[in-house]
């Protein structure tokens, strides 16, 4: 399988010593739905942060599909759909002028993207608000827009943060098939979650990083075995505390 997403040596310093992230290495193929987990300030974000372009970084590279995010950067982005956790969204847009919006700096012609929007619209039951003020928005509905902001693409490389925080039950489960679909297409999937039992279920790859450090990274099946991933997660991170 092709490396979609590559990191190398990833460090990460603040203050010219306390390291955020240390010598992180792994790589996404496509077709993966790959978890990153870990507690609170253990490096999930700011590797997140790096991988998207929107934190510099000086040690080790980042590569999407092949292109460095240090010296290619607008062809990475091109590939890539981002998700923070809280997505800042512009308030003053109806949600159909944002996803214009998206769509016009992607490129994307008017016959795709009304198609795109009616789809994802749809499914996220969502169709009714877009010609309302992203202002009146409830955090759910920010973070079902930009779910369609980010699919309009179609990227090679979807990388969300905590992405099923104040989505309801139904809207998790049609993220989670969506997600699914886009790796059975030959994209891939990488997000942070604290959800274990969902990553357990939903990935094939994952990787625990503590202090910065990658502690346990590789095939979901291989890491957890006849345990769950919240055994596994509990051991790992707890070990030579």
């Amino acid at each position: 399988m092709s490396s979609v997403l590559e990191i190398r040596n990833y460090t990460k310093s603040y203050g010219g010593h306390v390291k955020a992230c240390d010598n992180v290495n792994l790589t996404v193929e496509a077709g993966d739905l790959y978890a990153f987990i870990g507690h609170n300030g253990a490096g999930k974000s700011t590797t997140i942060r790096a991988v998207v372009g929107v934190l510099a970084f000086e040690e080790g590279e980042i590569f999407i599909d092949g292109h460095s995010v240090k010296k290619e950067s607008l062809e990475c982005k091109k590939l890539t759909a981002y998700i923070p956790d809280n997505p800042d969204l512009y308030e003053n847009l109806t949600g159909i002028q944002y996803l214009n919006f998206v769509a016009d700096a992607f490129d994307i012609s008017a016959e795709e993207r009304d198609s795109l929007i009616k789809l994802y619209a749809d499914k996220f039951e969502i169709t009714d608000a877009l010609a309302d003020l992203i202002g009146s928005y409830s955090h759910g509905m920010k973070q079902k827009v930009a779910l369609i902001g980010a699919l309009i693409h179609k990227p090679k490389l979807m990388v969300l943060d905590e992405p099923f925080v104040g989505l309801d039950p139904k809207a998790s489960f049609i993220l989670k098939e969506i997600m699914r679909e886009l790796c059975e297409s030959g994209s891939a999937v990488f997000f942070s979650t604290h959800v274990l039992d969902v990553a357990e279920k939903l990935c094939n790859k994952i990787a625990i990083i503590k202090g910065g450090k990658i502690i346990a990274e590789g095939k979901m099946e291989d890491l957890v075995g006849d345990k769950s991933l919240e055994e596994v997660f509990l051991e790992v991170t707890d070990h030579d505390k």
